[in-house]
């Protein structure tokens, strides 16, 4: 199946308005494509060279569109949580009404271990306009 960007765009612009990010965070990525990132708590920052092109490499490989990502260090190492549109719009409202209970299907970049990266489902938290991962 191949979802348009534009499709895939306006599904990641509701989540991201569901999650109240910044509203800066979502005209950013609206007007410019520009994807932010939450760490320390749920500050925001823009991402260095070397996070945007694991964004790129994930979209490519994956056929999706990232729109947000945060960063943490943990016992595990240093993660990258890649929140995503996937190219399955049938799971897009499962998605959305999981975002509204605090979970996410994401990719995690494990930076320290590559062999510990996976997609799998987090949990986070909304805080001062960003997100923080909390599982």
């Amino acid at each position: 199946m191949k979802i348009t960007i534009e499709k895939k765009k306006e599904e990641a612009l509701k989540r991201m308005k569901l999650l109240e990010l910044y509203p800066n965070v979502i005209k950013e990525f609206e007007k410019d494509n520009v994807v932010n990132l939450s760490e320390n708590g749920g500050f925001l920052y823009w991402l260095n060279d070397e996070q945007k092109q694991i964004v790129t490499e994930f979209e490519e490989e994956h056929d999706a569109l990232v729109y947000h990502v945060i960063h943490d260090f943990t016992e595990f190492g240093e993660l990258l949580t890649l929140l995503y549109v996937s190219d399955y719009d049938k799971e897009w409202e499962y998605d959305f009404e999981d975002l509204k209970d605090g979970y996410a299907c994401a990719y995690v970049k494990n930076l320290s271990d590559d062999t510990c990266s996976e997609l799998g489902s987090i949990c986070f938290k909304k805080q001062f306009g960003g997100l923080v991962r909390t599982a």
